[in-house]
């Protein structure tokens, strides 16, 4: 049973701009219809991925800390152990011993193994910025505007698998998460114009273009690449009708949210949750690039 971190949206809001997608006037206008729709979006997410089969560990709310309900930046965790992040932007910083000490709770759980700081010097946002990839046995690794470039030889030394960097080019798509989804059919839905020709070039060096899946501008802009894939289901926002029929086609059933109170701060399904059981054991079928 696939298990997830969330956060208790209580002090969500939108009072800064880290990222070309926040609209701290907007939030700060409607400030509460915008946070009694938050807590309601962030309760069809749960909600949904309950209905999927799976189950939610909560972290509490902290004053001051809106980004707090978006731990898929907190670290990255494969096989119980856990790789901290480091963020970039001071107003997140405050993020890291919230979280920390999270996964010290769940660490005496048992639910998680073991918990290891980033080196200094080096900022890493989590699983924002590497995104294992099941079926080819690696994580996909973005660096740029929020993740430094030399995380990610501490990303592979730790967990002891490949990792494949992607340069991120523009600051609309700041984290990976934003515009890639390795779904479990081996197909990666990704946005082209996020990655730098070098990185474009390694992703279509390992997927074939029978499973590449591009998204489009309105595809991306709807926050529908940030999604969790469980098996056959895909939990995302709103999403295009184009999307949702190239998807189908493919043989995935979508499960749609409305979060569009997140998306106001550049975030959707995919950063309001962490996979804590993540695991490395071999996926059956073995994915080659033609």
């Amino acid at each position: 049973m696939a298990l997830f971190l969330m956060t208790d949206p209580a002090h969500y809001e939108v009072c800064y701009q880290i990222n070309p997608w926040m609209k701290p006037a907007t939030w700060r206008d409607e400030r509460d219809a915008c946070l009694a729709a938050a807590k309601a979006a962030s309760r069809e997410l749960k909600a949904a991925l309950k209905a999927c089969g799976a189950q939610v560990e909560t972290v509490e709310a902290a004053r001051g800390l809106p980004d707090l309900v978006f731990p898929a930046n907190a670290a990255v965790v494969l096989d119980g152990k856990v790789l901290l992040a480091r963020f970039r932007h001071p107003e997140r910083q405050g993020e890291e011993a919230i979280f920390r000490s999270a996964f010290c709770k769940l660490k005496s759980r048992g639910l998680v193994q073991e918990v290891m700081d980033l080196p200094e010097g080096l900022f890493h946002e989590g699983a924002g910025d590497a995104i294992w990839d099941l079926g080819r046995q690696l994580f996909w690794a973005g660096y740029g505007p929020r993740s430094s470039r030399g995380a990610l030889a501490v990303l592979q030394g730790f967990f002891g698998h490949e990792v494949v960097p992607l340069q991120l080019a523009s600051e609309r798509y700041y984290h990976l998460d934003t515009c890639f989804c390795p779904l479990s059919g081996g197909e990666v839905l990704y946005y082209p114009p996020a990655f730098t020709e070098e990185s474009l070039a390694a992703i279509r060096a390992r997927v074939p273009e029978s499973l590449r899946i591009e998204a489009t501008d309105e595809d991306a802009a709807a926050f529908c690449v940030n999604a969790v894939n469980l098996d056959r289901r895909i939990v995302m926002a709103k999403a295009p009708a184009a999307l949702r029929a190239r998807l189908e086609a493919r043989g995935y059933e979508l499960v749609e949210v409305d979060l569009s109170p997140f998306i106001l701060s550049g975030g959707a399904a995919y950063c309001m949750t962490l996979r804590l059981d993540r695991t490395s054991a071999p996926a059956t079928t073995v994915l080659a690039a033609e």
